[in-house]
């Protein structure tokens, strides 16, 4: 039978850490922890002292300071890990957890599963190739070397990465490996582990390279392991679920949450709130039950998102009173490109910063690379464009030295196309109409993370309608505001009416928004 050692790294709440120590071997498992060294030292002596007699609990050898997107997360994950594999020789299984997991599978199903098939569950994807990260940095991460945390160290972070930019500073990773990347949430095989340490001994070069990487708890593993094990012994997932919101963090799971969490063929979750006592409660004790039979739906992500935008409108982003009075200029005109469909946009984008003199940027609030000039800093993360959109928009005009600028916005955001539309400056709006066949909307629930690889055809199935409905009703909903200066394009209109709508949306002659809309292949997927 399948008996885990689990890799738990915490940082806070030290009752809560012993809990889980405590639920997790009563079960017959084991727990090695890594409790983080910037923490306070009256909080890890609380957990030791409560955990000395345990003989299924092992601590890492040496704590580290960790900060995020930093190599000391991995390097206190393979702390924890050769401390349990030294501690554990029964263990046959090691799973990474942080002190927010919590099960939503008894141990008895968690076993079982295990079991049932011979291999390793780690979500990995090639690194250049998918489209796993959504904004932001990609290859950056690995081309330059990143010394300094992101959110510490702002500005030695950024001033490090132009340096090395302006400079051509760039390396490759080493040759024989392909870089993978993926969630952090691991279950791999004891054997897989040992192949891993093994790599870590031979190869110093490598993990001197993944050390100054950025954010390499989602690359290291991910790539180590296929690296060391035949593919066919590895299942393209995480067994732990979690749901990023619209901000690209992790949603928190609430009291009400117990049966949609029970559903998903997951074994443990995270985030689970601090405040959801109750959920933690019933979490806790269904770890220790037997004979409990767990239909599985997978359909948590779709209704969440779901369900929660449906009670996002009209009952938030209101504006901030330090916003009511800021205006982008009567004098300036924002012109508004709204898409689903990304490419699309972009496509249209280019085409009228080649055609016209009119400034054009992408997804600005989406990712980081939107064809915008250099800023000043205000311009680096989506964080700070977000926070001080207004200001941003107004810096752009100044550095275009334009009265009319043009941005994409996706048509989920419609807080933000709301407050625009509603400035004091002219703003107009051009939705580009998408054609949401069954392909793009499969696509579509792969892409965002409503069903995971291993998710049932009935379940996608059962997904493509609502999803499809949910996207065209984003549409719907921006026609039924009413805007003054809306404007529409769509792939099954003649180029010559598309053309007349760019003219108005633009205020550029027909030759000129007829060139646009004939720009090749605009609405291929």
């Amino acid at each position: 039978m399948a008996r885990i050692a689990f890799i738990l790294l915490c940082h806070k709440d030290p009752s809560g850490v012993i809990a889980q120590a405590q639920r997790l071997t009563a079960a017959g498992d084991y727990v090695a922890i890594h409790f983080d060294a910037r923490a306070k030292t009256r909080d890890f002596d609380e957990i030791r002292q409560a955990l000395a007699e345990n003989p299924s609990v092992v601590f890492a050898g040496r704590r580290l300071k960790c900060g995020w997107g930093e190599w000391s997360l991995v390097a206190a994950t393979l702390e924890a890990v050769r401390a349990a594999i030294t501690a554990f020789p029964q263990a046959t299984h090691f799973y990474m957890l942080s002190g927010d997991c919590m099960p939503i599978k008894s141990a008895e199903y968690a076993h079982a599963f295990l079991d049932a098939q011979d291999c390793d569950y780690i979500e990995n994807v090639d690194f250049f190739t998918s489209d796993w990260i959504k904004t932001g940095f990609k290859e950056e991460r690995l081309i330059y070397r990143h010394w300094f945390n992101e959110r510490a160290r702002k500005w030695l972070f950024y001033a490090s990465y132009d340096l090395q930019k302006r400079l051509g500073l760039t390396r490759q990773p080493p040759a024989d490996i392909q870089v993978r990347i993926g969630s952090q949430w691991w279950c791999l095989r004891r054997h897989t582990i040992e192949q891993v340490l093994r790599f870590c001994d031979e190869r110093g070069d490598v993990l001197r390279f993944f050390a100054t990487t950025w954010i390499p708890d989602e690359t290291f593993f991910q790539t180590i392991v296929p690296h060391v094990v035949p593919r066919k012994e590895i299942r393209n997932r995480t067994l732990t679920y979690l749901v990023f919101t619209d901000y690209g963090m992790p949603a928190a799971f609430y009291n009400d949450h117990y049966d949609l969490l029970l559903g998903q063929d997951h074994l443990f979750a995270r985030k689970i709130s601090p405040e959801a006592l109750r959920l933690r409660e019933r979490l806790g004790a269904l770890w220790a039950t037997t004979g409990v039979h767990f239909p599985i739906s997978n359909e948590a992500t779709g209704l969440f998102r779901f369900l929660t935008g449906r009670g996002r409108i009209g009952r938030r982003f209101v504006q901030r009173f330090w916003e009511t009075e800021g205006s982008l200029g009567r004098d300036n005109t924002l012109l508004l490109v709204v898409a689903k469909k990304w490419h699309v946009a972009k496509r249209l984008t280019a085409a009228i910063r080649s055609q016209t003199s009119i400034p054009a940027v992408d997804y600005l609030f989406n990712e980081i690379e939107a064809h915008l000039p250099d800023l000043g800093g205000v311009e680096t993360t989506l964080e700070k464009r977000h926070r001080h959109r207004r200001a941003l928009l107004r810096v752009l005009f100044e550095q275009f030295e334009t009265d009319r600028l043009v941005i994409c916005l996706d048509p989920a955001a419609m807080h933000l196309i709301e407050d625009l539309m509603s400035d004091k400056a002219e703003t107009r709006l051009l939705l580009i109409d998408s054609e949401l066949d069954d392909a793009y909307v499969r696509g579509h629930i792969g892409r965002v993370g409503l069903a995971g690889a291993q998710a049932s055809q009935e379940v996608v199935d059962r997904l493509v309608q609502t999803v499809r409905a949910d996207l065209e009703h984003e549409s719907e909903r921006l026609r039924d505001m009413g805007f003054a200066g809306f404007h529409a394009i769509a792939p099954a209109r003649h180029p010559e009416e598309n053309a007349a709508e760019l003219a108005r949306f633009l205020d550029v002659t027909p030759e000129t928004a007829l060139s646009l809309a004939k720009t090749d292949h605009l609405f291929t997927d």
